[in-house]
């Protein structure tokens, strides 16, 4: 008796199976693309502490100190010498800031300016504050400290 329709033996596939390395390579990727955004968070940086000297000033110059509060509010001393003391004008929101320090920089484009930020308040704030001086058409921006 004769077996009809023999089959032919099939010969060993000599080529790798790739799939469960993707699968793998993929899984990588993946907690990669969500560890490598936190890895830049928590840096401590020890800042340090100057003793820094008064800023020559020029007595023709006129000089804008804006002060910016823990609770979000902004004022200023105009003056010839930096006043933290007095008080000349204030402000509630960032516009109110803004259209006030507008109107002293066109009165007088030489006027140096000088934001002093209050410990408590939000760093935000202060960077806020000083990306809208430069918008208000302030050309340098000096940030005071107090001294160690």
């Amino acid at each position: 008796m004769q077996v009809q329709g023999r089959r032919r033996k099939r010969k060993p596939v000599a080529e790798m199976n790739v799939v469960p390395y993707i699968d793998v390579m993929l899984v990588l990727l993946v907690i990669f693309m969500v560890t490598a955004p936190m890895l830049n968070q928590g840096v401590k940086v020890d800042l340090p502490q100057v003793a820094s000297e008064v800023m020559p000033s020029d007595s023709n110059q006129q000089v804008l100190t804006l002060s910016v509060l823990a609770d979000g509010t902004y004022f200023w001393n105009l003056g010839e010498t930096v006043d933290t003391e007095n008080q000349t004008d204030s402000a509630i929101s960032l516009e109110e800031m803004a259209s006030g320090v507008t109107k002293i920089i066109s009165a007088r484009p030489d006027t140096l300016v000088y934001i002093r930020g209050d410990r408590e308040a939000n760093y935000g704030l202060v960077v806020t504050a000083m990306a809208t001086l430069q918008q208000a058409g302030v050309p340098n921006v000096g940030l005071i400290t107090e001294a160690p």
